[in-house]
């Protein structure tokens, strides 16, 4: 008992600042991780940072000697492994408030560009025309803008309709929207390789998540097959959306409150319960 009020005693406030910077830095990591490839491999480490000191009190020293070679030789193909993942974490540390500030700054014009995209996919759910339309949040997609055409028009339902129909030069590919303007059509995504994805789930569906797998930005996929609406957001979709629901996520995007991502949470968790 002794022991611990002296070290009670001992502990002042610089320690206790930096107990508190430590969780909390820990605490952003899992949640960075939390839901991808990486998630596992953490395990996976935290378990031979295990067996290194299980093996260390037991004198183990030829496995004491391997684990610790795996620890030390293995960072370098953990980084080229999970290169995705590492970008992600800095592009989410990266993000300044100049960007976030320039973001707010277009929720004057998010009723009329919500009723907009409301209106153009519901039409295009109801003819059953494919289409995947990106949403940028505070990343940067100028690489992928850069792989279509350019637009910069002010979004309108028209616009979008015309874009996806069948057979146009631009129908192929994804629109990028910023805030009250389309920034550029028929634009490539990377493809999603993560494996727990349904096989039903085509080329589209996967561009749509693997895009939000690299970036913080929010797909809507229209299906061609179905006519049904998915939205993609952190590498995971969310499936057979109806029109309210993706209204009322649209209009909780642009606030800055994290609502939407409390409704997007309680997506994902219905249809891990459907698929089950």
């Amino acid at each position: 008992m002794d022991k611990i009020k002296n070290l009670i005693y001992l502990i002042n406030i610089r320690d206790v600042i930096d107990i508190l910077i430590v969780a909390i830095f820990i605490y952003f990591i899992l949640k960075l991780i939390t839901n991808t490839r990486a998630e596992q491999v953490f395990k996976g480490i935290l378990l031979v940072l295990i067996f290194i000191k299980i093996s260390q009190v037991l004198q183990l020293y030829t496995i004491n000697w391997i684990f610790s070679r795996f620890i030390s030789d293995g960072i370098i193909a953990i980084i080229v492994l999970f290169q995705p993942e590492l970008r992600r974490a800095l592009q989410y540390l990266g993000v300044t408030s100049s960007i976030k500030n320039n973001f707010s700054q277009n929720k004057e014009y998010v009723p009329e560009t919500v009723t907009e995209i409301i209106t153009a996919v519901s039409s295009l759910s109801r003819q059953k025309i494919g289409a995947l339309i990106v949403i940028e949040r505070n990343v940067g997609l100028n690489e992928i803008v850069e792989t279509g055409t350019r637009i910069d028009g002010v979004v309108s339902s028209g616009l979008l309709i015309n874009i996806f129909i069948p057979n146009t030069p631009l129908h192929d590919g994804a629109v990028v929207i910023k805030g009250p303007k389309i920034k550029a059509a028929a634009c490539f995504l990377p493809l999603s390789d993560d494996h727990k994805i349904s096989r039903d789930l085509g080329t589209r569906h996967r561009a749509g998540i693997g895009i939000t797998e690299k970036s913080d930005c929010l797909s809507i996929i229209v299906s061609e097959e179905t006519g049904s609406i998915s939205i993609a957001d952190n590498g995971n979709i969310s499936r057979y959306l109806d029109i309210e629901t993706l209204k009322s996520i649209l209009l909780e995007e642009y606030k800055p409150s994290n609502t939407n991502n409390l409704i997007l949470s309680r997506l994902r968790g219905q249809n891990k319960e459907d698929e089950n």
